[in-house]
């Protein structure tokens, strides 16, 4: 009967360690490559009710990375800084970037699913949502063009 306890004990620590290790992975953007015309490469996350809405969500993910924050995970070399570098922006021009993300908004001309590689879309289950990451290449000259012309950034 001890042996058993212990048995059982020794079981359950493990496949808590396992369970565990299954719901830690990261989900936070990564840089793949940087291309010559300024464009990245990035893998991205994006959850919704379903596989095409957790796609949308994700390249709007790419695209929100790449403007306010910067990717800072990836290959080395290819941190990168955000392009809107003004403190508090996505608050002080809402209106602008609301109509700029809002669905099949003007985003989407900025991503390019042209780098996506086959199994490189990985669907995820959850309770209620999908959980997707794909492969994107973010159009960061052009990007910056847009917003300069738009006078979001000097």
């Amino acid at each position: 009967m001890k042996h058993n306890w212990m048995l059982f004990t020794v079981l359950t620590v493990i496949l808590n360690f396992f369970a565990i290790n299954l719901h830690s992975q990261s989900y936070e953007i990564e840089c793949l490559n940087v291309e010559q015309d300024g464009s990245q490469t990035l893998r991205v996350w994006g959850e919704g009710r379903n596989k095409v809405d957790a796609v949308e969500q994700a390249k709007k993910n790419a695209v929100n990375e790449i403007l306010f924050h910067g990717v800072l995970k990836g290959n080395k070399g290819y941190n990168q800084r955000p392009i809107v570098t003004v403190v508090n922006a996505r608050e002080r021009y809402q209106e602008y970037f609301d109509s700029f993300f809002m669905d099949k908004g003007e985003y989407a001309n900025y991503v390019s699913m042209k780098d996506r590689r086959i199994g490189s879309t990985v669907k995820i289950p959850g309770t209620t949502q999908v959980r997707c990451c794909i492969t994107v290449r973010v159009l960061c000259p052009q990007l910056r063009a847009k917003l300069k012309a738009d006078g979001i950034i000097k």
